[in-house]
């Protein structure tokens, strides 16, 4: 994971938006949520885009988030979903 300096720039515990590209399954935003359940327990609503071709979809998900290292962990938690190809 890069170095990043989220302890100094942002104060915790705050909102903290994911977006998540992955293949057009009806399973995507769920399994997104679950993520979410497991590391950061809550109600939650994702937004799903689908890209022009319709081959992939953006999750968009806003997730309370207490430090750096649990940022780290959601989006290493978040890429380990089978068809995410990217975490933003």
């Amino acid at each position: 994971m890069q170095k990043t300096r989220f302890d100094e720039l942002v104060k915790f515990p705050c909102d903290f938006t994911f977006k998540v590209m992955g293949l057009a399954v009806p399973e995507l935003p769920e399994r997104v949520v679950a993520v979410a359940q497991k590391h950061a327990p809550g109600d939650y609503a994702p937004t799903v885009k689908p890209s022009s071709k319709g081959t992939f979809h953006s999750v968009s998900i806003k997730i309370q988030v207490t430090s750096q290292s649990h940022i780290e962990t959601l989006y290493r938690a978040l890429a380990d979903i089978e068809e995410v190809r990217y975490v933003l």
